[in-house]
């Protein structure tokens, strides 16, 4: 969870900070089960997210079998899929981007081409995957109300996130001195190794281990 909501990209990879505040390291692991929560869909067999005052998008007409084009209708709070519409649809959802790339488009973009037998690049599919699906299968509408919604609540973290951010910019935070002090560091070489059922550290008293 910590990982989830302090990790930051550089250089040599994602960074996590962890901060020697006890307050910050708390508040980003709060953060971090919600995003889990919200990133998982549901996938955990928990109860599927809802908009913010418990509204949920729903399919207002009918989306086609090969819809072509996305769009949105910002008045109406709608999600333009061909001829099909869905609302409602916060702002925040159809406004959420990724690398600078919205990603309710990018989502539509992909499943529009494989409904019409193409593929990402918009050449004709060859091969075991020309054999997939075409048209729009339910499932995948479904899939979007559920991204329409993860999305809308997303943008709802952007305020913890950037506090959080904030917190560790400020400091302090806790280097490889402290963590050597503290005995994390050196990692024995028994932590790299495989799990194994005979190791000894068990996580109960009815453990593997006491089983064998």
């Amino acid at each position: 969870a910590w990982i989830l909501a302090a990790a930051r990209p550089s250089a040599t990879g994602p960074r996590v900070p962890l901060p020697a505040d006890g307050a910050v390291w708390s508040q980003g692991v709060a953060l971090g089960r919600e995003l889990l929560r919200l990133q998982s869909r549901g996938a955990r067999g928990g109860e599927r997210p809802r908009l913010p005052g418990g509204r949920r998008p729903y399919v207002r007409a009918a989306l086609p079998a090969r819809p072509t084009e996305l769009s949105y209708d910002a008045g109406d709070e709608a999600l333009i899929v061909g001829d099909g519409r869905i609302s409602p649809v916060p702002a925040e959802a159809w406004e959420f981007t990724v690398g600078g790339v919205r990603v309710l488009e990018l989502w539509f973009g992909r499943r529009a081409a494989a409904a019409a037998g193409r593929g990402p690049d918009g050449a004709a599919e060859d091969g075991l995957d020309a054999v997939g699906a075409r048209g729009w299968p339910r499932e995948w509408t479904s899939e979007l109300l559920e991204l329409i919604t993860v999305l809308a609540l997303l943008d709802g973290t952007a305020g913890p996130r950037k506090e959080l951010r904030g917190a560790l910019e400020k400091g302090p935070l806790l280097g490889p001195a402290e963590l050597r002090a503290a005995g994390v560091l050196p990692v024995p070489a028994s932590a790299r190794r495989p799990a194994s059922v005979l190791g000894h550290q068990e996580e109960g008293p009815e453990g593997q281990f006491a089983l064998l």
